[in-house]
């Protein structure tokens, strides 16, 4: 059996990778990595081409399939996958977190996956109580990463001022 071309998507970038407090307490917070939908159409448009390309959704915008023409087969290869709506714009949000899943599928930023556990100590951020809650505006951003065959093996996370508050590396 003749072995099919497959697409290798290349690792994603600091820049690319976007940073969001998971949980909060009087202690510190949680962090979480994610990607947006436009990485995902950047990469594809890099790697295979704008034209070679297409995605549809399904389910009231709940399933988007992403489809990459093969040349070799003279077909359409597809993967699809569901998602969840958001706090803000359900619709919206349901149709990106969709595309974003379907995205992973391919491979687009499965590294993310490998993520280490991102605590940030209340010592480095400020934590607040909000009607009863435990709340903070910090930002954070990716400083830098190091993926070594999609897999996270160092991270580096900044806030919104320019202070690392993370810095972490697999040990060997």
């Amino acid at each position: 059996m003749e072995k099919t071309k497959e697409f290798m998507f290349r690792d994603l970038k600091a820049n690319e990778i976007d940073v969001r407090v998971n949980t909060i307490n009087e202690d510190g917070v949680t962090l979480l990595l994610y990607k947006d939908a436009r990485v995902d159409q950047d990469i594809l448009d890099e790697t295979v081409g704008a034209m070679n390309w297409q995605k549809h959704y399904t389910r009231d915008n709940a399933n988007c399939i992403i489809s990459i023409y093969d040349n070799d087969k003279k077909q359409w290869i597809e993967k699809e996958d569901t998602g969840t709506e958001s706090y803000a714009e359900k619709e919206k949000g349901l149709a990106s977190d969709s595309q974003k899943r379907s995205g992973f599928c391919w491979g687009i930023g499965r590294e993310l996956y490998t993520a280490p556990f991102i605590w940030i100590g209340a010592d480095k951020c400020n934590i607040k109580q909000y009607k009863g809650k435990w709340t903070t505006f910090d930002k954070f951003y990716v400083e830098a990463i190091e993926i070594t065959e999609k897999e996270i093996t160092g991270l580096a996370i900044k806030n919104q001022k320019g202070v690392r508050v993370f810095s972490w590396r697999k040990a060997k």
